[in-house]
C-alpha cells in the first residue's frame, strides 16, 4: 500500500555539465578526452551505433533481413502495337492467352498487359489489355480498333 513515508522521489538527479579544456587540473584539459588525432577528436563526429573499435561491427555481422516488394511486385509484359500487327491477322483478339499461345508470354509469367504506343496497327484486331500508354490511345482511336480494359 502506497502511504506518503513510502514515497520515493523517482526523478533523475540533475548532472552537472561536464566542463572540458579548463587546464590540466581539471583532468579534461588540452585535448578534452577525446585523444590526439583522428575523426573522434574532431567537432561534428558522430560515432555510429554498434561501432566496435577495430573488429568487424556486429551491423555487419549479423543478416540482411527487410521487406522486399518481390512477392508483390506486379509483373506486365508490354506490347507495343508494330509487334501486335507482326504476330496477328485480322479479326483476331489480342489477349494473354493468346500471346502465351503463340510464345510471346513463356510460362504464363506475365499477369498484367499493357498496350504501349509504338509503330502503327493496320489490321482490324480487338485488344483485351490491363492498360493501355496515352501514345496507344491515340492512336488506336485513329483506327478504330476495337479495345477493352481488363480490372
Amino acid at each position: 500500500m502506497t502511504q506518503l513515508s513510502n514515497l520515493r522521489d523517482t526523478h533523475k538527479k540533475i548532472r552537472q555539465k561536464k566542463r572540458v579544456g579548463r587546464g590540466p587540473s581539471s583532468g579534461k584539459g588540452k585535448t578534452c578526452s577525446r585523444g590526439c588525432n583522428g575523426a573522434g577528436s574532431r567537432s561534428g563526429y558522430t560515432r555510429r551505433y554498434g561501432y566496435e573499435g577495430g573488429q568487424m561491427r556486429l551491423f555487419t555481422k549479423l543478416p540482411i533481413r527487410g521487406f522486399t516488394r518481390g512477392r508483390f511486385a506486379k509483373t506486365i509484359l508490354e506490347l507495343n502495337l508494330f509487334k501486335i500487327s507482326d504476330l496477328y491477322k485480322d479479326g483476331e483478339t489480342v489477349s494473354l492467352e493468346t500471346l502465351h499461345q503463340k510464345g510471346q508470354n513463356p510460362k504464363q509469367s506475365f499477369k498484367f498487359l499493357k498496350i504501349l504506343g509504338n509503330g502503327e496497327i493496320d489490321k482490324k484486331v480487338s485488344i483485351e489489355a490491363h492498360s493501355f500508354s496515352k501514345g496507344a490511345l491515340k492512336k488506336l482511336d485513329v483506327k478504330k480498333v476495337k479495345y477493352k480494359q481488363l480490372r
